[in-house]
């Protein structure tokens, strides 16, 4: 195996970790551990593995996936689930809200332990400077990255930059413009001392590239805030043609292949991922995503539940609009996306449109074709044949990128995949965009086609092309969902282009009637207003919540 396997550990107990074997990070549990132990050279080592844990109760979970699909112009609500009011931004989307405490704090307990072993790097003994400075460069980014999806979420945020060693009820509201200073300070150090390429030895750890493209991603949302600055999108274009240029990353022939499990995580295309494990012990929740975007195959005639098809928990159905983003005669992403035919896993006779009809193992049971058919052409087949019109909250496209067929059994809920969370077709889409803004659409052309043949119909590459003048937002938006779709990144695209009010109150029907102006953030949690010297006096609630 190859991941970077992990517990929590933070200030002075909990799990803690340590290295074993050349190919990839693994663990150990430790409870009750003192504060002297992180001093030493193997608590600081263990405290930046666990600080990479924190990945985890955000890529890949409910949480997360509810905080950024949900509510979007292509995903809406399923039949099922605990957080529908995410999608539907009523007023139960406050700040009591549980994901979004949980993002919150689980987060913040993730720096304050970068935060130590940036602070304590210098006291650290039997460590030689260059992987003392990786260690440091390594904690930078997971820094940054918390405070960039912090920051999306919330707006400003307090800004802890050094190691809390007692509990403190002193906290305060930076600027939007203060937190960006800090994770462009901390990534642009971090940069020069990480390793370009960790495959062979700790994949799953922060490289340089990762930096970077994680870096234009920065710029290019940045642009869009209230701290931009002018040359905001040249430095994101800069930083994403450094990994498109620098490194050996390259698009794989097929987007399909992108996403295999198993050898398949590590690609070319694979930029950085947040690693999950197959070993129960140490896999704490697992990889969730496999659930969430699953229709109710398993009840239909000739299905039962079974480990390739999934476990539906119908939480995120895709919109009508989301489904007619790609021209299905030329681009195979659509194809390569979702699931549309199902295959009898459960033999015998059943009534399909008021008809007996038998089905043997592997005999086609479902069949979701892409345009309507006539009455006359469904009872033709003999499976239940579900058109676009008869799409229902259980009853829908299946998205299967996140598919995880090697689970042990069909019930289980905590995944093993790798969750993709940079890749290279988003830093040419980045770099597509950047380039857009900066004037020179020939070179935001080049960019997006890359992608777009890429994901063509053999023999199709010169049709999916698009010409500098076809080129703008609204295109580029819509690419990167042909593209991105599901992996947790359209919330913030909408937000940061200025369109989710737009486009949520035109194409997600259940969440148009209740978004507001204000649900460009999510409320703080009332959790850390309250525990916060002066209250809100200090700590303001976003407005509207």
């Amino acid at each position: 195996m190859k991941h970077l396997k992990i517990y929590s550990f933070f200030l002075f107990s909990l799990f803690v970790v340590s290295s074993c074997g050349k190919k990839y990070l693994e663990e150990r549990m430790v409870s009750n551990i003192g504060d002297g132990y992180l001093s030493t050279r193997a608590g600081f080592e263990d405290a930046l593995k666990a600080a990479y844990s924190s990945f985890r109760s955000f890529y890949a979970t409910e949480r997360g996936m509810s905080l950024t699909v949900f509510g979007t112009d292509t995903y809406t609500r399923g039949s099922d689930g605990s957080w529908k009011f995410v999608n539907d931004y009523t007023a139960q989307l406050d700040a009591r809200t549980g994901i979004i405490n949980e993002v919150w704090s689980d987060f913040y307990r993730a720096i304050n332990t970068a935060n130590a072993v940036i602070g304590r790097a210098d006291q650290i003994p039997n460590i030689d400077q260059a992987t003392k400075e990786r260690r440091v460069a390594e904690a930078k980014f997971i820094r940054a990255h918390h405070y960039f999806i912090l920051l999306q979420l919330f707006g400003g945020v307090h800004l802890s930059l050094e190691e809390v060693r007692s509990v403190t009820n002193k906290a305060s509201r930076a600027s939007i413009k203060q937190v960006y200073d800090a994770i462009t300070k901390d990534l642009e150090s971090a940069i020069p001392k990480l390793e370009p390429d960790v495959k062979k030895t700790d994949w799953g750890r922060a490289t340089k590239p990762a930096a970077e493209h994680l870096l234009a991603r920065v710029y290019l949302t940045k642009a869009t805030s209230e701290a931009k600055a002018p040359d905001d999108y040249a430095k994101a274009l800069q930083y994403a043609k450094s990994v498109i240029n620098n490194y050996a990353f390259k698009l794989l022939p097929d987007y399909a292949k992108v996403f295999e499990q198993g050898a398949g995580e590590i690609n070319d295309e694979v930029i950085w991922s947040v690693q999950y494990t197959s070993d129960p012990i140490t896999n704490s929740t697992g990889n969730n995503a496999h659930v969430f975007f699953l229709m109710e195959y398993d009840v239909q005639p000739g299905m039962q539940r079974d480990v390739a098809n999934g476990r539906p928990f119908k939480r995120f159905m895709p919109t009508t609009f989301g489904l007619s983003l790609w021209d299905r005669s030329i681009d195979s992403r659509y194809e390569k996306n979702f699931k549309m035919t199902f295959f009898c896993n459960r033999p015998g006779t059943y009534t399909i449109e008021g008809r007996s009809v038998t089905l043997n193992a592997g005999d086609t049971a479902i069949h979701l074709p892409s345009r309507e058919l006539t009455r006359e052409e469904i009872l033709k087949r003999p499976y239940l044949v579900i058109t676009p019109s008869r799409y229902t909250e259980k009853l829908y496209p299946t998205l299967t990128k996140f598919l995880d067929p090697l689970r042990p059994d069909r019930t289980t809920f905590e995944g093993s995949r790798d969750f993709l969370a940079f890749r290279l077709a988003e830093t040419y889409l980045i770099a597509s965009e950047a380039a857009m803004y900066v004037g020179n659409m020939a070179e935001a052309a080049n960019f997006v086609n890359a992608v777009r043949r890429r994901a063509a119909y053999p023999g199709k590459e010169k049709a999916m092309e698009v010409t500098p003048s076809q080129i703008d937002i609204d295109f580029l938006l819509d690419e990167r969902e042909r593209e991105l779709m599901g992996e947790q990144l359209r919330w913030f695209d909408l937000v940061r282009t200025g369109k989710l009010l737009e486009r949520v109150r035109k194409h997600n029907p259940q969440a148009a009637p209740g978004i507001k102006d204000f649900h460009v953030r999510r409320p703080i949690p009332q959790t850390q207003i309250d525990l916060t010297d002066g209250g809100a006096a200090s700590f303001p609630q976003n407005p509207g919540y």
